[in-house]
């Protein structure tokens, strides 16, 4: 890459440490042999819960495998309980996917509320190659349980 010493490190919303360098255009890559994207129909009932309240359930996730990294379960949006979501400032970038936009997710009553920061990323415009995840969201580990069932 170009751009001299602007190298930083970021964390994509998979949790995976890229290195990259401030370009004025974006390096967009192609899924290949070397680093391949898979989606396919989960086949299955996905539960996420955030603070033991669930956030989405759905029998239509989409799963997502990237290279060695551990498959993401992609849930329609519509399938997400609106009333928990507040959209946050945060943007991550994967020359894989496109550009992505995160969701806290806000929980309790009354006053009483708590906020899980960035608990939930989309890529409301990904690239072709992973088209299908368009009107999907996606869940950090660490910060949702995102269970499989049959």
């Amino acid at each position: 890459m170009s751009c001299g010493d602007r190298i930083h490190q970021i964390r994509n919303p998979e949790g995976l440490l890229t290195r990259y360098s401030l370009m004025s255009e974006r390096q967009i890559l192609q899924p290949s042999a070397a680093h391949p994207i898979t989606i396919t129909p989960t086949g299955a009932h996905v539960t996420v819960r955030v603070g033991g309240e669930v956030i989405a359930e759905t029998d239509s996730a989409l799963s997502l495998q990237e290279s060695t990294y551990p498959a993401v379960q992609y849930i329609p949006v519509a399938d997400v309980a609106e009333r928990y979501l507040r959209r946050s400032d945060t943007s991550t970038y994967c020359p894989f996917k496109g550009e992505a936009s995160y969701y806290d997710v806000a929980l309790g009553q009354d006053g009483e509320q708590s906020t899980v920061a960035d608990v939930i990323w989309t890529y409301e415009q990904p690239y072709p190659a992973v088209a299908a995840i368009a009107g999907h969201v996606a869940f950090y580990a660490d910060k949702a349980d995102v269970s499989i069932s049959n």
